[in-house]
């Protein structure tokens, strides 16, 4: 087993886009009171129960979630990504993340569906296994249980 295939053994992605790192103070009767560091909490618990671990990311720059999907490609199993408002705007982050060639599994703390019509449509739902919207930080756990459940697939 190489190097790189030894590192990914266990390890997913967890990717969330802009404004997230202002969970439990930005909008709190849609996002919730959680912080991003209990989120992150949410995330590494979720994916220990599976026999994984999560690599948590945050940033509000499209350049470095899309550096961290070409780098999930050898360091990772597959990817959770709650991209914000880049669900709605980044062909470039769908491209990416189909090119990983990963499970992915797209999760938003809110409906999407019940807010602004702008929101309904998402770039990355087109390229992900799963879309988890509405659920809160809850949807990371069941992002994380889904994508066990993919990549458990694909070992076989």
């Amino acid at each position: 087993m190489s190097q790189d295939a030894k590192s990914a053994a266990g390890r997913v992605l967890v990717l969330n886009g802009p404004n997230l790192n202002l969970l439990g103070s930005r909008e709190p009767a849609i996002y919730g009171r959680e912080t991003l560091a209990d989120v992150e909490a949410l995330c590494r618990d979720a994916a220990a129960a599976h026999g994984l671990e999560a690599d948590c990311r945050q940033t509000a720059h499209e350049g470095v979630l899309i550096d961290a999907i070409h780098e999930a490609r050898s360091a990772h199993r597959g990817i959770v990504i709650n991209p914000g408002a880049y669900s709605h705007t980044s062909v470039a982050i769908r491209d990416a993340l189909a090119a990983a060639y990963l499970p992915v599994v797209e999760v938003h703390l809110s409906n999407i569906h019940r807010r602004e019509s702008f929101r309904h449509h998402s770039h990355v739902s087109a390229v992900a296994d799963a879309v988890i919207c509405g659920a809160g930080s809850h949807g990371y756990a069941l992002a994380l249980t889904h994508l066990a459940q993919l990549v458990n697939k694909e070992a076989r």
